[in-house]
């Protein structure tokens, strides 16, 4: 009786912890929501029509490909920013360059990156991240470069907050710009994959999967759902947020009604044993998130039969 009374109060805390992450999940979600509207909503749009307006100025567009991609191409941008603007502050005309210099109104591309001259002594880069093809988020980075004696900084952008950007710009935009602006794509192009993967399990297997959870950057993902007479829970970690695929995969499976009543499962007066699947854990490891979940479901039930009958009585 004592040990049914303890395990009803475990399951009264547990139930407790998970409404209470649910809440504290929901809340952080709307305030995440909010700060992306009212702040990064104006920004966005000022952006979104200063680069569509550099783009119609052009001359010419240039698709780059890899040695033509340096850091001596930069050092061209910053020269044309600085000289563009030294002949605006000289000619008191904010269009007399733009009419007396249109050959210098070049617009590079570099795989999903826009490149391009701003007003001001700034560079811009447009990153347009895809999925499946398809364009999918478009996001910016304006560089300021003052002087060629003064390192460029980050002025403003349209990149989510929680992503690491001013680590970044510590790091690598005064030693090496080429290697800032590669890095940014790559940190975007990851968190939308991840993103994506999750809308895409959501959409197609929404029915089975009874909670998840996830980071803002996706590079924590939780779900369990409930399938063959078991209930799984699913734990995925990306070693960092450059990751498409996770590193860490823990996924445990508890026996439900009818595998409960087996001895392989319980011990005297205890819950279930949980118990790790293995074949599972390798494919999420290699394979994109609805195709891993695709695959296991697949296999499921033959997998648990077998599991609990090789299990230790």
């Amino acid at each position: 009786m004592g040990e049914m009374i303890v395990s009803l109060d475990q399951d009264i805390r547990l139930d407790t912890t998970r409404a209470r992450l649910s809440n504290l999940l929901k809340r952080h979600r709307e305030l995440s929501d909010r700060l992306t509207r009212d702040s990064d909503k104006t920004i966005l749009d000022r952006l979104n029509k200063e680069f569509e307006a550099a783009r119609r100025s052009q001359s010419q567009e240039v698709f780059l490909d890899g040695e033509e991609w340096n850091d001596g191409l930069l050092a061209t941008l910053r020269e044309r920013v600085h000289m563009e603007a030294d002949r605006k502050a000289d000619n008191g005309n904010a269009g007399f360059a733009l009419l007396c210099h249109p050959e210098e109104r070049v617009t590079y591309r570099v795989g999903n990156k826009v490149i391009c001259c701003l007003d001001g002594s700034r560079i811009g880069i447009q990153y347009e991240t895809s999925t499946a093809g398809e364009t999918y988020d478009v996001y910016h980075c304006v560089l300021e470069s003052k002087s060629f004696l003064e390192k460029m900084i980050v002025l403003e952008h349209t990149i989510p907050f929680f992503l690491p950007l001013r680590d970044l710009e510590s790091d690598l935009l005064f030693s090496n710009a080429k290697k800032f602006i590669d890095s940014v794509g790559d940190l975007l192009q990851a968190y939308v994959d991840r993103k994506e993967q999750v809308r895409v399990i959501k959409e197609l297997y929404g029915n089975q999967i009874s909670e998840i959870y996830h980071s803002l950057p996706y590079h924590m993902i939780e779900f369990s759902m409930d399938d063959c007479d078991c209930k799984f829970v699913v734990s995925l970690r990306y070693g960092d947020l450059l990751c498409e695929l996770p590193t860490k995969v823990r996924i445990l499976v508890w026996p439900m009604h009818h595998h409960q009543s087996k001895k392989q499962c319980t011990s005297p007066g205890s819950q279930p044993i949980p118990v790790r699947l293995s074949f599972a854990e390798d494919a999420f490891r290699i394979q994109s998130l609805p195709e891993a979940y695709a695959e296991i479901m697949q296999n499921m039930p033959n997998e648990i039969q077998q599991l609990f009958q090789r299990s230790p009585s």
